[in-house]
């Protein structure tokens, strides 16, 4: 579990094991490091999440997180909510940490499969080169020219690479003087493999927990 926030100027960032607890220490987590940030919901310009590919219950708590707490920071939309794909900031990391700017971001997708997409950074700005492919690792369609990075596949030139939350914090300011914030009902998981969805009375029943400790949380 990665969480991160900044002024600006410094970064404050929280790591820990995800799992089946994950859903019940995230909102205290992201309390404890804005108040040590010195920060509040209202003075956030906006949220980011990931919001996939990825497993089901980490979209999930993810994206209704995202959501309650812009609601919850107030105003009739709450503050805006981006949501960035995983495999984006699987290639923001890669770019990081490396002199590559041509990245093939290979997600781990179980079930024997990987999520994968191409990415090239130019000018301050990625492009995406390729659509996102759910397949067999003996399926996939390697970039001629592009770096493999990730946490799947074998193979020796591999970066080691997850999106992380300061990867999201550095494509945040670009999406969002690009416009490409939303209102937080229209913050959405992607699901590229279509199984194992929640109710509509289960999403709406976890945003209403999550806005309801938001609101009560002394940040």
């Amino acid at each position: 579990m990665f969480i991160a926030v900044t002024n600006g100027i410094n970064t404050w960032l929280h790591t820990s094991e995800g799992g089946a607890k994950t859903s019940a220490a995230l909102i205290p987590a992201i309390m404890a490091l804005l108040k040590e940030a010195n920060l509040s919901l209202q003075q956030l310009d906006a949220i980011v999440f990931g919001r996939g590919p990825g497993s089901f219950t980490g979209l999930r708590t993810a994206c209704s997180v995202a959501q309650g707490l812009a609601f919850g920071a107030g105003g009739a939309g709450g503050i805006p909510v981006l949501p960035i794909n995983t495999l984006l900031a699987v290639a923001e990391e890669a770019r990081f940490s490396s002199s590559f700017t041509q990245i093939q971001a290979v997600l781990d997708a179980r079930m024997g499969e990987v999520y994968a997409a191409s990415y090239a950074y130019k000018e301050g700005a990625w492009d995406e080169i390729s659509d996102i492919q759910l397949c067999k690792p003996a399926d996939m369609h390697f970039e001629a020219g592009f770096q493999l990075a990730g946490n799947c596949l074998e193979n020796a030139s591999r970066i080691d690479s997850l999106p992380t939350a300061t990867a999201m914090l550095r494509l945040a300011p670009a999406m969002l003087a690009a416009g490409l914030g939303v209102s937080a009902d229209q913050a959405l998981p992607l699901y590229v493999r279509d199984k194992v969805a929640q109710t509509t009375a289960e999403r709406a029943d976890l945003k209403n927990q999550v806005i309801s400790q938001a609101l009560k949380s002394d940040v």
